[in-house]
């Protein structure tokens, strides 16, 4: 077993997709630099020859990490989602293995809740279908239909960091704001909650949905829901592309039964840019498509880097896992002078004590200990004095339900 923290040269970060440089310069000024950037995503056959030796992962929304890739990434540490959402990869299976997954769940809220601002004006004022007429040479110079966003009614469906955003941003201009959420919230400004998703549809003017995706959302607006909204209203989607029958609205919006819709979530999008974008949507003159942009802002593409790659540098620099999604959170302070342990376990009765035990059997201090559990595993971490580590590193190896464990030191 080796004493030492792995020398940093040889920690090894695989980042796809594209993502933003800001990543990569913040790793290299802690001291990583056995880094691999891809710019696109890469099939499942050539992920699972990379990662068996790669101990960092960054992804963004394409790349799928299944069950069957964290059996074959022996040697991960964590994962890092450089985007809002983690469906993309088995939190069960990450949990197992003992690797914490990261995102960046506020970093491009700003930029969401701009994207359907935008939309939302222009849904609201016809300029999708007068943008389609002016291209095909067809000059349709009209008021009809067509309305100010001052003083009409947003109904916001999940009031998170996003729908909060949005919020705050449509009252400024003007707008009632209106809410639905799974649980009672406090609203910003003048925003009013609404009990019922039928209740707010019907009231709404412009329906935005900003709600996670599990069994509960899927197709959470469907051809019923839709018949609750009002034939001058429209329907935004920027959230997860289960939550919308597209199906159904796309009748909906071809028999004029709602005014408009932007839809930047699908539930099957291309691996790539070179490959086809198929929808029941296309070429519904009333309907903004754009291709999962809301939170592509280069400003919110920086942030994002920055923020994820500081949480994969804390968890390997001092173990620190604080905010990830799937893991035990523990916020650790510096450690410098002593070595840290950091033991991933199962979490059944009598691991601790196991622990315990080791250092009392073989005569070792513990100057600080740190513990955490989620229902799966748990996570303890201590801190002794540097002659000790080796010993105790073997040790807790041994105990049975060890997931993992490793020794840090400064």
């Amino acid at each position: 077993m080796q004493l030492t923290s792995l020398d940093k040269s040889k920690i090894k970060f695989l980042l796809l997709e594209g993502i933003h440089e800001s990543a990569l310069r913040t790793l290299k000024s802690h001291g990583y630099k056995n880094i691999e950037a891809v710019k696109g995503s890469i099939s499942e056959q050539e992920l699972l020859k990379k990662v068996k030796d790669i101990h960092f992962i960054g992804i963004r929304s394409r790349t799928q990490l299944s069950d069957v890739v964290f059996s074959a990434a022996e040697k991960l540490l964590a994962v890092g989602c450089f985007c809002i959402g983690t469906n993309q990869v088995n939190l069960d299976a990450a949990l197992t293995k003992g690797v914490p997954v990261f995102n960046a769940p506020y970093s491009n809220t700003r930029s969401v809740a701009e994207l359907v601002i935008a939309q939302a004006i222009l849904l609201l004022r016809r300029v999708p279908e007068k943008n389609l007429l002016a291209h095909q040479g067809i000059w349709q110079k009209s008021a009809a239909g067509s309305f100010e966003a001052r003083g009409k009614k947003l109904g916001i469906v999940g009031y998170g960091s996003i729908g909060s955003q949005l919020s705050v941003l449509a009252e400024s201009m003007g707008m009632k704001v209106f809410l639905h959420d799974s649980v009672t919230k406090l609203p910003l400004g003048n925003a009013n909650q609404v009990d019922s998703l039928e209740a707010l549809m019907r009231e709404c003017d412009v329906l935005s949905l900003h709600v996670p995706e599990n069994p509960e959302t899927r197709n959470l607006i469907g051809a019923d829901e839709l018949r609750w909204m009002k034939p001058e209203s429209v329907v935004i989607n920027a959230s997860r592309g289960s939550v919308v029958d597209l199906d159904a609205l796309a009748v909906a919006l071809r028999e004029n039964r709602i005014a408009g819709a932007a839809i930047d979530v699908f539930p099957h999008e291309p691996a790539s840019n070179q490959d086809e974008f198929a929808s029941p949507l296309r070429g519904i003159p009333n309907c903004i498509l754009t291709p999962h942009v809301g939170g592509s802002t280069m400003e919110a593409q920086e942030n994002i880097g920055i923020e994820v790659s500081e949480k994969l540098i804390k968890y390997s620099d001092n173990g620190s896992s604080f905010n990830s999604v799937n893991f035990p959170e523990v916020t650790l302070p510096a450690y410098s002078g002593k070595h840290r342990l950091l033991h991933i376990h199962q979490n059944r009765p009598g691991v601790l004590s196991e622990i315990n035990i080791v250092f009392a059997k073989n005569g070792i201090n513990i100057n600080s200990q740190y513990l955490q559990t989620n229902n799966e595993v748990g996570y303890v971490v201590m801190d002794v004095d540097a002659e000790h580590s080796k010993e105790a590193l073997n040790r807790l190896n041994e105990i049975d339900g060890t997931i993992r464990c490793r020794v840090l030191f400064s």
